[in-house]
């Protein structure tokens, strides 16, 4: 069992139903790591988790992470922070997809991953539909009024955020509460 520390790019964790619907109920960045289970002494979580925007980082055996977390109070203690920061925005998340519309949630789901992956990054309409829990027929049409609006550039394969703050706009409350929570919690 391993865990693993992103440093760039991100993960999704998914939510996946006995039908076989899927969400996304969180993303992980480089503000923390992916194998929560291990940290909370644990040997699995109900969900799925997946690289979302491909990038860098390392992993670790769980027994390693283990006999850190023992031998230092300040990396646990930042490590239980990052826990409560990803429960706040699996709480966040699950209220924001079901209260706010597409266009709302999809800019939110974007600034989040600018946040950890940069302004230009790896996605295509179906892998974003599945994050979204909705058909791509309805990712497509969002992503063209996002960028006829000037927010984004999508071409095939990959999103560029042209306008962060007019994308913020546009997005929920969501963003900003899940984005200060983390800074709360975890500040740089």
């Amino acid at each position: 069992m391993h865990v693993w520390f992103i440093e760039r790019g991100c993960a999704s964790v998914i939510n996946i139903l006995p039908d076989g619907g899927a969400v996304e109920v969180g993303t992980i960045g480089n503000e923390g790591l992916v194998g929560t289970p291990i940290l909370l002494e644990t040997d699995r979580m109900i969900c799925r988790c997946e690289m979302q925007i491909p990038g860098d980082g390392w992993q670790m055996p769980a027994q390693m992470l283990t006999a850190a977390l023992r031998q230092s109070e300040t990396l646990r203690v930042k490590l239980l922070r990052f826990a409560q920061v990803h429960f706040n925005q699996v709480a966040q998340t699950a209220a924001c997809n079901r209260l706010h519309s597409l266009e709302e949630r999809c800019a939110r789901w974007l600034l989040m991953s600018r946040d950890r992956a940069g302004d230009t990054f790896a996605l295509t309409h179906e892998y974003l539909a599945v994050m979204l829990g909705v058909r791509r027929a309805g990712v497509t049409v969002t992503l063209n009024i996002l960028q006829k609006a000037g927010l984004i550039r999508h071409t095939r394969g990959y999103i560029t955020i042209t306008d962060p703050a007019g994308l913020e706009e546009v997005s929920c409350d969501c963003y900003r509460i899940i984005r200060d929570d983390l800074k709360r919690l975890l500040p740089q």
